[in-house]
């Protein structure tokens, strides 16, 4: 069942430990299926009610999976293997569309920002007691999401988009509860998911965002949250319209009791309107990010939401980290003020370099995806074979394993790096890749 490994320990936690860092060692692999309860019991010497805990742990941590009477096994991908292990080593001289950045050429200059923001800390430093979100960054972000119609809400900060993800998540569930999410969707977020022993529960997506007839089978089958990327969703570039969000709505009226959460991460770098779910359940929460349109490592997102769920994560974060740094939350509101980002010729920028690569690939014939954001995502038979072709003509692209749970293949393309020179070198190189793999008439 395990071949040559033989599980050890005494108590549920040693059991469980061991598993867990067999798993993240590679000695036990997904799929691997563990022993039944009383087998594992008699074998270890031990209660099977102290197997049956650790168990339970592991499946919490989601390490394992349990499948009634076919018993317990290693995960797809268990929480102690992130899907940025599912990638590709990019040799000298290939062009890099695998990483998901954003293109620095437009970032804005943080130098100002925190030189004024650091000054100002020097005349008058924030003590331990202080509110935990700056009045500025509050008011800027409060009349951002109002201009947006996200309903009103009290505002909050966390350290990125996932920091405040995982923070609603805990507030309001627990392990063994069921989540719907996208699939494709945002790899961490698949991760993240598991890790905090939630059963997740895929949901496809097409241009418009998630399916609603699948949404709906989900919120009949009794799941507790709902997690939708209202723009630029990594990796299809799909983005909620106002007729799939009416849709969604209607369904979750009947089920009042769903947690539901946008992920608008990509705002200051999107030119469609935003149509989110904010507001149609009792239980909501909107986040922001500004990793994509002012830099990964300003790490910072804001959040709303009602103010049951605000004050839950404001009273847990208190505890543990106590606020995000204000000299970051200053850096954002000087950000802002000055209009350090345009955010329509960013949107510009990065909508020219997507439609005129989905144009190139439509001219091979080739369907591709990409409303909004800065990836594409194109269906292939084999992402193994795409990868490794476009790999041997100059181009690295993500492989879709890292983005699915029960879709269908695909590889993931960021256009942050490509310039109009690029376009056709690279849609010819797809066609050719995909071509030679048989997948239907291109050029």
């Amino acid at each position: 069942m395990l071949g040559e490994y033989r599980i050890q320990g005494r108590g549920a936690s040693e059991i469980a430990a061991d598993v867990e860092g067999a798993v993240g060692s590679g000695v036990l692999r997904p799929g691997d299926a563990l022993p039944p309860l009383r087998e594992l019991a008699r074998e270890l010497d031990v209660n099977p009610n102290t197997v049956a805990s650790a168990y339970r742990l592991l499946r919490d941590r989601g390490v394992i999976e349990t499948a009634g009477r076919r018993g317990s096994r290693i995960r797809s991908r268990p929480a102690t293997s992130p899907r940025d292990e599912i990638g590709v080593d990019v040799p000298p001289g290939v062009r890099d569309l695998s990483r998901g950045n954003p293109d620095t050429a437009l970032l804005p200059s943080l130098a100002a920002a925190l030189a004024e923001v650091a000054a100002d800390h020097d005349r008058a430093p924030v003590l331990y007691g202080e509110p935990p979100v700056d009045a500025g960054l509050a008011r800027l972000a409060r009349a951002g999401l109002d201009a947006d119609g996200v309903p009103d809400g009290p505002i909050g900060v966390t350290s990125g988009s996932l920091d405040a993800i995982e923070r609603v998540l805990a507030a309001h569930l627990r392990p063994g509860d069921a989540v719907a999410v996208e699939d494709p969707g945002w790899g961490s977020l698949l991760d993240l998911v598991p890790a905090l022993g939630l059963r997740q529960v895929p949901v496809a997506v097409d241009d418009e965002g998630p399916v609603a007839a699948e949404v709906a089978r989900a919120l009949d089958a009794g799941v507790r949250a709902l997690i939708v990327t209202d723009r630029a969703q990594n990796p299809t570039g799909a983005a909620l319209s106002a007729g799939r969000a009416a849709e969604l709505r209607r369904s979750l009226a009947a089920h009042r009791q769903v947690l539901v959460i946008d992920d608008d991460h990509a705002s200051g770098l999107v030119d469609v309107p935003l149509h989110c779910l904010s507001g149609a359940t009792d239980h909501w929460a909107l986040v922001r990010s500004t990793a994509k349109a002012y830099g990964p490592d300003l790490r910072l997102a804001l959040y709303t939401g009602d103010s049951v769920t605000v004050d839950r994560v404001r009273g847990r974060h208190r505890l543990g980290a106590g606020w995000v740094s204000h000299l970051l939350q200053r850096t954002v509101v000087h950000l802002w003020s000055s209009g350090a980002v345009d955010a329509a010729a960013v949107a510009r920028s990065y909508g020219e370099r997507r439609d005129a690569l989905l144009q190139a690939l439509a001219g091979h014939g080739i369907p591709a995806h990409g409303r909004s954001g800065m990836n594409i995502w194109i269906p292939v038979p084999d992402e193994t074979g795409t990868v490794t072709g476009l790999l041997r003509r100059g181009w690295a692209v993500t492989p879709g394993a890292r983005f699915r749970v029960h879709s269908a293949p695909g590889v993931r393309l960021t256009v942050s790096p490509l310039t109009p020179a690029d376009i056709e070198p690279l849609a010819d190189a797809v066609a050719a890749v995909l071509a030679s793999a048989g997948a239907g008439r291109y050029g």
